[in-house]
């Protein structure tokens, strides 16, 4: 099912296309190839929408949150907007502070995609991104396809090719809520799993420092199970810079995240081939007017971003986001929901 969504300053039209398979409901958006709504089945069958977001596309360019959108070229931050490739020196725009964030400021959130195929349980989006565009070389095709499968499966898959070497680290950027969105105050409840055995700690500008941390003995140790907001307050320096969780963790280990709501039975393991994977309490959610409604407070959702690790392609020595020319650049992620009464608190 196709509807319009809403009309953009050019006076172009706005699409949500409804997908239906695995047990799952998913609403995408062209704008901005956005994950509007997603329906998860709860332990007693009811379908609750677990993902943020807003009603008009005008509110998704005018928002910072970036609910539910594709982040390319590059997600997350890169330091002072620079990076060297190929002996050749690059300058991104200067959106946080006086560093680069997900490629801005011309984001491809904010931007009409192309739909290249629509079956009842995928889509397929593409987009062209011009030599220069945010910065970056090269001449790209971009394509995002959303498939909903057996198992209660969304999956995710990134394919981009370039005619020069360039820069790939794709993630979508949804915020969820397993409580389900009309429920923001809910969201610190939910128990989060990671094996991962070290972060990447940030600077007070969010900028990764280089070093990888273990996490034992730290608020930042989920390898068992707890809930999000159990020690997010804790006087611990990589809280108090992000105020909150803000940090990428090694996602070497699959699932390398676990979301478990106890009052919907609702669970969402999240399985990637990307190195690292960027846990975001919503620290900077202030009450927006989302969908029917509903005003997400202050932490009223969280993000599990799978990406190359932030500022990569100023430290070498990590995996770096770099395809070479004619080369296919191809990510995939999973969300695997399951409902299980025995999880729900009684």
């Amino acid at each position: 099912m196709k509807r319009e969504f809403g009309k953009l300053a050019d006076g172009s039209i706005a699409y949500i296309y409804t997908l239906h398979g695995g047990g799952l409901e998913a609403h995408i958006s062209d704008f901005g190839a956005t994950i509007h709504r997603l329906y998860v089945p709860d332990a007693k069958g009811h379908l609750l929408d677990v993902v943020l977001g807003f009603d008009a596309p005008a509110e998704y360019i005018e928002s910072g949150t970036f609910f539910g959108t594709v982040v390319g070229r590059n997600s997350n931050r890169t330091k002072a907007g620079s990076f060297q490739l190929n002996g050749n020196a690059y300058q991104l725009g200067v959106n946080d502070g006086l560093n680069n964030l997900h490629s801005g400021p011309d984001f491809f959130k904010n931007r009409l995609w192309q739909v290249e195929e629509v079956r009842e349980n995928s889509i397929c989006l593409s987009l062209y991104s011009p030599d220069g565009d945010q910065g970056f070389p090269g001449n790209a095709q971009i394509r995002v396809t959303y498939a909903l499968e057996d198992g209660g499966i969304l999956q995710i898959s990134y394919d981009a090719v370039c005619d020069q070497d360039t820069v790939f680290n794709m993630t979508n950027h949804s915020y969820f809520n397993l409580a389900g969105h009309q429920k923001p105050e809910k969201a610190m409840d939910m128990l989060l799993s990671m094996p991962a055995k070290f972060f990447t700690p940030s600077d007070a500008e969010s900028i990764p420092t280089g070093q990888c941390q273990a996490v034992d003995g730290t608020p930042m140790d989920f390898r068992t199970p707890k809930p999000i907001g159990r020690d997010i307050n804790e006087n611990y320096n990589a809280l108090l810079f992000q105020k909150g969780y803000d940090h990428n963790f090694d996602a070497s280990s699959n699932p390398c995240a676990i979301l478990t709501d106890t009052a919907t039975g609702i669970s969402m393991s999240v399985i990637t081939d990307c190195p690292g994977l960027q846990f975001y309490s919503g620290n900077f959610l202030k009450g927006e007017a989302g969908k029917d409604g509903v005003k997400y407070c202050y932490r009223g959702g969280i993000c599990l971003e799978t990406q190359y690790f932030p500022n990569s392609l100023n430290q070498p020595d990590w995996a770096q986001p770099i395809t070479k020319a004619g080369e296919t650049y191809h990510s995939e992620t999973r969300y695997v929901f399951t409902a299980n009464c025995d999880t729900i608190s009684k």
